[in-house]
């Protein structure tokens, strides 16, 4: 495969988009690389596409790609499959490659580096084409199978099919994690944390229009959806590798939800600022009442109560500190318009 620079100003090889010069297009947005393939080879668009964000998944992908194959052609709808590789290390990149030399239905998107599950999910709905967009994980903890329910409860008018694992497979810190996430995100629904989901292509189209770098893709869609439902599906134990969302990402999550959709923790900073400014006027009043009836000595005795109540104050106040830095902090993040991720190359589309 050539580079990229050798392929400037020159016509990429069948079935290949490259990167688009600096400058074009916005956000990362792959839309404009698309387009140089020249539509679905059947000229019509896909009823359903599926959609898997990767990364170091070698292990995975033979089997996640033969039981995808097998469960989109039983459903008996045309589809597509866009596998986003996120700047794998390992052998992913290739075996997805190689995908799309067999079939004509898979296309790859390939990213410079590593940026992130929800960047790899925004890419893959940028890139798909179908009436009804289903998003898994490569880990097959959420079997393929699955997909034609959830594409079911779309053709019966719902917007948004979110999935709720039974019987859940995963480590405590990630499940006490995926309860905090529900908790502080609410909106019906009671597993945020699965990406097998199923959107319409009005609510992806939607999506698309977000230019925000830091979000969370299933609150996301549920902010442009009329009809919402949530089904129950199985889960598995990962098979192989490891997961990749470590404590440092679940906590960085945290703080997307807390800060992309609520200012509800600022509105509890102003409750406690409130609250601490109360307690102080009522402790100063009650001091200075019972330095009146006690005398001075009883005031010397409070001094180290003083001292605790200072010190806790200090602490809450830094930690309000860092909350108002984290909102800055995305803040910044947001003005300076950089991409949310940038394509290297799109792999398929062509006829097999």
């Amino acid at each position: 495969m050539n580079s990229l620079s050798s392929n400037a100003g020159a016509l990429p090889p069948r079935g290949e988009v490259p990167l688009s010069p600096p400058g074009e297009g916005s956000r990362g947005d792959v839309g404009a690389l698309l387009s140089s393939l020249g539509g679905p080879v059947d000229g019509q668009c896909p009823a359903v596409s599926a959609v898997i964000p990767v990364y170091n998944e070698e292990m995975n992908l033979p089997e996640l790609h033969r039981r995808l194959v097998k469960t989109l052609e039983a459903s008996g709808r045309s589809w597509e499959l866009i596998y986003v590789d996120d700047g794998s290390s390992d052998r992913s990149l290739e075996i997805l490659i190689g995908f799309t030399r067999d079939d004509g239905r898979v296309r790859v998107v390939e990213f410079n580096r590593n940026y992130g599950q929800h960047a790899a999910v925004f890419a893959g709905l940028s890139a798909s084409r179908g009436e009804v967009v289903v998003t898994l994980d490569a880990d097959l903890q959420n079997p393929p199978e699955e997909i034609p329910r959830l594409v079911a409860k779309i053709e019966d008018g719902f917007d948004v099919v979110g999935t709720r694992r039974k019987n859940r497979r995963d480590p405590l810190f990630r499940r006490l994690a995926s309860r905090i996430v529900n908790r502080l995100t609410g909106g019906g629904m009671t597993d945020y944390g699965c990406m097998l989901r199923a959107y319409n292509r009005r609510v992806v189209e939607q999506i698309g229009e977000c230019q925000e770098v830091s979000s969370f893709i299933p609150v996301l869609a549920n902010l442009f959806a009329k009809r919402v439902v949530e089904i129950e599906v199985q889960h598995a134990e990962r098979q192989a590798g490891v997961s990749k969302y470590g404590l440092g990402k679940l906590i960085n999550l945290q703080f997307d939800l807390m800060t992309g959709f609520s200012a509800m923790v600022l509105r509890l900073m102003t409750y406690f600022g409130g609250m601490v400014a109360l307690s102080a006027f009522a402790l100063g009043g009650f001091i200075l009442v019972m330095r009146v009836i006690r005398g001075n000595a009883w005031a010397q005795f409070g001094v180290f109560t003083l001292f605790a109540v200072l010190f806790l104050m200090v602490g809450m106040l830094f930690m309000c500190l860092g909350v108002l830095g984290e909102y800055v902090g995305r803040i910044y993040n947001e003005v300076r318009h950089r991409p949310r991720y940038v394509v290297s190359r799109i792999h398929g589309g062509g006829p097999a």
